[in-house]
């Protein structure tokens, strides 16, 4: 069969099945492959080698993040759209920053994520019509999240602190040690000029980094 292949990366089974009746709607595409983790999308596309990823940001353990930079390091052309509940710009610039194509927000219309997979597939970056206009509007005010300044590993690791994981889940999710983690974590606390691990969480809810998920439209 031709046409566009798609892993699909997402930790709801119902989230995929609707996003999969979505995208094979459309002439052209076909999902070959569904992930639920980080892990599981690195494995499926190093075994099948799809045209394109489209992943959420927040899964279970490792993030969408540590995904996009295993598959990135791995094949330096692989083609990642984010397609996420983070509505954030400091998300969308974590994204690219680790490696992904394009970032499109699940609150966006249908018609948003199709345009921006075929800009990805033929070689450009894509942001959905929210993300860039927060992006111009946090440009022109000066406005600046507080976690604008942390890399993507300092985010990701800051969301599952915030998240109740200790040291050793953490390491054991994105395959480091637990000293490596705790240099993350005193690191971001000293970025962010943060003393307790109390104000972390509260900085990751101002920031968004603690979300609820919703289904999309079928």
């Amino acid at each position: 069969m031709s046409g566009t292949t798609i892993l699909l990366v997402d930790d709801h089974p119902v989230v995929r099945a609707g996003y999969r009746k979505l995208l094979e709607r459309q002439p052209g595409y076909r999902v070959i492959a569904e992930a639920e983790s980080a892990a599981a999308a690195y494995r499926d596309y190093r075994r099948l080698k799809p045209d394109i990823v489209i992943l959420d940001l927040s899964l279970p353990g490792a993030s969408g993040l540590e995904a996009i930079r295993r598959i990135r390091a791995y094949d330096r052309a692989a083609r990642i759209l984010v397609f996420s509940m983070h509505q954030g710009t400091p998300f969308a610039l974590k994204a690219f920053e680790a490696g992904a194509c394009g970032y499109v927000t699940k609150s966006s219309p249908p018609h948003e994520l199709v345009a921006a997979m075929g800009t990805v597939m033929r070689g450009g970056q894509a942001v959905s019509e929210d993300i860039a206009r927060e992006i111009a509007a946090e440009r022109l005010s000066g406005r600046r999240s507080p976690i604008e300044d942390l890399g993507p590993r300092e985010v990701e690791i800051l969301g599952l602190i915030a998240s109740g994981k200790t040291t050793e889940a953490i390491a054991d999710a994105l395959s480091l040690s637990p000293k490596t983690v705790q240099n993350y974590h005193s690191s971001i606390k000293a970025k962010l000029r943060i003393q307790t691990d109390a104000d972390l969480v509260w900085l990751s809810i101002s920031a968004g980094l603690m979300m609820r998920r919703t289904c999309p439209d079928a």
